[in-house]
């Protein structure tokens, strides 16, 4: 490039434009680039420092100044940049601007007035072209061709939209909710808006850039020179609100925005998402070859003013341009603020002369980034004016300690730690105005340090509400096929990569599935377990095989370190149940087998061990009739049968077929017939979780607390239940069974002692301790059994009164009436 020429870099988006204005920035001795951002000068500016002595590079923005003693360089926004600097070089960057309704004025100014003494150089949209030639200056175009293709893609639902995509929005309101919704399907996204402050911003690239997230919300900020690795960009509206009224986005515009999509060699696609309409074929011809409206007519605003008075000045600003390719701006909003104050004397009290206007305007163009309220902003402008006009010309440290102080706090949601670093910034602009402050250099660095602070702590509640840290985590680490590193915290809670994904109860992993879970995240922490979590399972299921330490409890479930590892269901017979493992689906089938084949001898041992008894009775091998009846009968009660029951069948049987069956364990009670063997707790638990889980009833019925002998039930338990548990029932009393026995049996006895003998017998005592139950419980049973209560010098006595079957008071034991017990019994229970 010739000395003392100007050159229009102009072309689409991808073509390098800013990366040859740097390159020939650092060619000369000394230059400018002014950027329509502030992120954007940022982000060069950190590039910059990087390649040469960043005490050569200067950075300044409305709210940031970093300018050493020696710079030689000099990254800006437009707005910032000093016009009053020789430089060899400057260069101005989507010079497109100009034709900006807000702040074309400020582009067009430096377009026309802003010169290198050896380099000039703007770049931008071939739409510029028309304007460009109308400039008095020697102009080198140079069209830049965009690297790679740029293709539309049509509509798709959010739910659909690929990876290293940006879905664009016109609202911060819009862009919170597509983030939300992002978060809800794909885990999380970050979030790009011209609001954020260069160090929120950076962090939240810096998640999409790593592969932390896929995906990015943006405003039309991205447009703007911020490359990223996007593959897509999808808008979800075409249509936004400029400050003024609410339009349909140009062409150009979308053209602009959407050539983000595919950096460098790597193709791009665009398309619409929402309830957006598919942009019609035509538009998409054109901004698929970049072919958009020529600009024509440019904004413009007289920067040469007159502050003799404030007539001069206003009319100095309303100046119209004098050429028919400018047009003037409509009122920006320093413009308005200048009227209103000049225009309400009782606002303020402005002398008419050059310094104090000067002073006035400088005033009114302290930027209102807030944008909330309009009178707040006018009463800061008024704030500042009457400091800077009074003697002392400095504004205070106490009003401006007084401002920050309510700014300082890190606490609150997005929408709050937004608005304060919007404030901070309305005051970093103030700090850094040259001799506006006293300890100019304090307020700055004070300023800076609330805004990384609030930067910081957006970018955590950015990351907090619009990311699934989990889903993030763990779809990185399956993308790049990252090995993870899996915790699990007292042998239950499972982390993976720090990220808490479920509870490993047993060899079930229990995936911790939040509320709005969707498929993807599901897949993703199945298939981040499967990798890490299916190790330990198969170390458990060793553990089991190899130490044997389980246990069956009374839900049907059989545990491992109080972990459910499988559960009964129902068998052939109920001695015979199936086993129904509880294990994660992802272990294998030989694995699965293995464990199943222990359990089944497990319990096919603990059953032939603790009911012995019961499957001796169950495998009897005896032709007799009455033998296999009686068997039969018992089996089937879970061995116990009243008497009565199978009368006809005791009837029949010899001493010799009762001792074959007594061998088995049958006892032969004078009530019931029974397997006394199978009345010890553990047995008692276990012949009964058995028959429940076979004949799928009594879900909600336990046994009798074990120790018990007797007691009263006022609720009316179940008989039948009671009686597979052991009990007999009197009314509201149970008795279990072979302690009835053995009652009668001391009844039989003591009365035998007194028939031979009248002295009195103190056998009472011996019975309460039998049943474990008190003198008046005790009377209330031999009641019910038929008995008459007598009371004879201070003893109670008692004797078996036989009554008729119809009126029998207890018709569950039958044989009662049948019973040998006549004589008058004397006990002595004192």
């Amino acid at each position: 490039m010739k000395n003392k020429t100007i050159t229009a870099l102009l072309g689409p988006t991808n073509t390098g434009k800013t990366f040859l204005a740097i390159e020939t920035l650092l060619s000369f001795n000394s230059g400018m680039i002014g950027f329509p951002l502030r992120l954007l000068a940022r982000e060069v500016y950190d590039k910059i420092i990087k390649k040469c002595d960043p005490s050569s590079v200067a950075l300044i923005t409305g709210e940031e100044k970093i300018i050493p003693s020696g710079a030689k360089y000099y990254l800006c926004t437009v707005e910032s940049m000093p016009i009053d600097k020789k430089l060899e070089f400057v260069a101005i960057d989507e010079i497109q601007m100009c034709g900006d309704h807000e702040r074309g004025h400020i582009f067009t100014d430096r377009l026309l007035n802003l010169r290198g003494e050896k380099q000039t150089m703007f770049m931008g949209s071939h739409t510029m072209k028309n304007v460009l030639s109308n400039l008095n200056d020697k102009i080198e175009f140079v069209n830049k061709a965009r690297y790679s293709k740029l293709s539309y893609s049509g509509h798709k639902k959010i739910s659909r939209i690929e990876r290293k995509s940006a879905i664009i929005a016109f609202s911060t309101e819009d862009v919170y909710a597509i983030a939300e919704l992002l978060r809800r399907q794909k885990g999380g996204c970050a979030i790009v808006m011209g609001s954020l402050s260069p160090k929120t911003r950076n962090s939240q690239v810096s998640l999409y850039q790593s592969g932390d997230v896929d995906y990015l919300v943006a405003t039309d900020a991205i447009g703007m020179g911020i490359n990223m690795d996007l593959n897509n960009v999808y808008f979800s509206n075409l249509r936004k609100f400029d400050g003024k009224k609410l339009r349909k986005l140009n062409i150009s515009e979308i053209g602009q925005i959407a050539g983000r999509a595919g950096r460098y060699m790597n193709d791009g696609n665009f398309g619409v998402t929402g309830e957006v309409q598919n942009i019609n074929p035509e538009e998409i011809e054109l901004i698929e070859n970049h072919k958009f409206e020529m600009i024509n007519k440019i904004y413009w605003r007289n920067s040469e003013l007159d502050f003799r008075n404030t007539n001069s000045l206003i009319n100095s600003l309303e100046e119209k341009p004098g050429k028919d390719w400018l047009k003037r701006i409509y009122e920006c909003e320093d413009e308005k603020v200048l009227k209103y104050l000049i225009n309400n004397e009782n606002e303020i009290t402005v002398k008419n002369d050059g310094k104090n206007l000067k002073l006035l305007w400088e005033c009114c163009q302290i930027p209102d980034f807030v944008k909330k309220s309009y009178g707040k902003h006018l009463e800061i402008v008024k704030k500042i004016y009457l400091f800077l006009s009074k003697n002392s010309g400095k504004i205070p440290n106490s009003y401006f300690k007084e401002q920050l102080k309510p700014l300082d706090k890190i606490e609150g949601n997005v929408d709050s730690i937004s608005n304060r670093i919007a404030n901070v910034r309305i005051w970093s602009y103030v700090a850094n105005k040259s001799n506006w402050v006293q300890n100019n250099d304090y307020w700055i660095e004070r300023t800076k340090h609330i805004e990384d602070k609030l930067s910081d702590r957006l970018h955590e509640e950015l990351t907090k509400t619009f990311i699934d840290k989990r889903a993030s985590v763990l779809a990185k680490g399956l993308k790049q096929d990252i090995a993870f590193e899996t915790e699990i915290i007292n042998n239950k809670k499972v982390k993976i990569n720090d990220q808490f994904i479920g509870n490993l109860n047993g060899l079930k992993l229990e995936l911790d599935l939040k509320v709005d879970a969707l498929d993807a995240d599901i897949k993703s922490l199945k298939k981040a377990s499967r990798q890490s979590v299916m190790p330990e399972i198969l170390k458990r299921i060793n553990q089991i095989i190899n130490t044997n330490l389980i246990e069956i409890k009374k839900d049907f479930k059989i545990y491992w370190n109080n972990s459910p590892i499988a559960k009964l269901q129902r068998g052939k017979d109920y001695l015979s149940p199936e086993i129904e493992l509880i294990m994660d689906d992802m272990i294998e089938i030989k694995e699965r087998n293995r464990l199943k084949v222990f359990l089944e001898k497990w319990i096919k041992d603990k059953i032939d061990t603790e009911l012995e008894s019961l499957i001796k009775l169950k495998n009897l091998n005896e032709n007799n009739s009455e033998i296999r009846a009686l068997a039969y009968n018992l089996y089937e009660n879970n061995g116990v049968v009243k008497r009565e029951k199978v009368k006809i069948i005791l009837d029949k049987l010899g001493q010799d077929e009762r001792k074959i069956l007594r061998a088995t364990g049958v006892k032969f009670g004078r009530y019931h017939i029974f397997l006394y063997k199978l009345f010890k707790p553990s047995s008692v638990s276990l012949r009964i979780m058995l028959w429940k889980n076979f004949y799928q009833k009594y879900y909600d019925l336990n046994p009798p607390i074990f120790g018990l002998n007797f007691f009263e039930n006022k609720n009316n338990s179940n008989k039948d239940f009671m009686l597979l548990c052991g009990f007999e029932n009197f009314e509201n009393i149970f008795v279990r069974i072979d302690i009835l026995e053995r009652l009668f049996i001391m009844i039989m006895n003591s009365d035998k002692k007194n028939s031979e003998n009248q002295k009195e017998i103190k056998l009472i005592p011996e019975m309460l301790n039998l049943l474990g139950c008190n003198k008046e419980s005790f009377i209330k049973l031999l009641k019910l059994m038929n008995y008459k209560i007598y009371e004879k010098d201070k003893n109670i006595l008692f004797k078996y009164s036989p009554v008729k079957k119809s009126s029998r008071k207890n018709k569950n034991i039958s044989n009662f009436a049948d019973s040998p017990f006549s004589k008058l019994t004397q006990l002595n229970i004192k």
